[in-house]
C-alpha cells in the first residue's frame, strides 16, 4: 500500500538524512584508515582503503538529492551529520590493519541496514526512483564487504 502523506515523506527524508550522515562518517572512518594502515599489506590496503572511500562519498550527493527532491531539507554541517549518524567515528590512527578491515566490514553492513529501511519507506511512499536505486547502493556497499572480509581472511 503506497503512503503519499507527508508524514512518512518526512520519516522517508529522515531516514535518507541517517543514511547520508552514516556515509559521511564512513567515508572519513575509511580515508582514517586509508592514511594510517601500515603492514606488509600496506599499498594493497591503501589502495583498497582509498576506493572504498571514493565509492561512499559518491553516494553523498545522490542521497542528498534524493531528500532534496521529496521537498526536505537535507544536512548542512558536521554538527549535523553528528546528530544524524549511526555509524561510529574512530578517533584512533593506530589501528591495526585486520582490525580495520573487521571495523570497515561491520559498518558496511550496518549502511546495508539502514538502505534495506530507506528503501522501504521508499516503497511505502512511492518513491520509485529512491526505491530502485537503493538496490543499486546495496550492491555496492555488499561487494565493499566482501572484499573487505576476503582481505582479511589472508591477514
Amino acid at each position: 500500500m503506497v503512503q503519499s502523506g507527508n508524514n512518512s515523506k518526512t520519516e522517508l527524508a529522515n531516514a535518507l538524512n541517517e543514511l547520508l550522515a552514516d556515509c559521511y562518517a564512513l567515508f572519513l572512518k575509511t580515508k582514517n584508515f586509508h592514511w594510517h594502515v601500515s603492514g606488509p599489506h600496506f599499498r594493497e590496503y591503501h589502495l583498497l582503503f582509498d576506493d572504498q572511500a571514493a565509492e561512499i562519498f559518491a553516494l553523498t550527493d545522490i542521497i542528498a538529492e534524493r531528500v532534496r527532491k521529496n521537498g526536505h531539507t537535507t544536512l548542512t554541517s558536521i554538527a549535523s551529520i553528528a546528530k544524524h549518524q549511526n555509524i561510529d567515528d574512530h578517533d584512533d590512527s593506530n589501528t591495526a590493519p585486520q582490525e580495520m578491515l573487521n571495523i570497515l566490514a561491520g559498518d558496511n553492513k550496518r549502511l546495508v541496514q539502514k538502505i534495506r529501511e530507506v528503501k522501504e519507506l521508499a516503497a511505502q511512499t512511492g518513491d520509485n526512483a529512491t526505491d530502485g536505486i537503493a538496490d543499486d547502493w546495496t550492491d555496492q556497499a555488499e561487494q565493499r564487504i566482501w572484499f573487505l572480509l576476503q582481505s582479511a581472511q589472508k591477514s
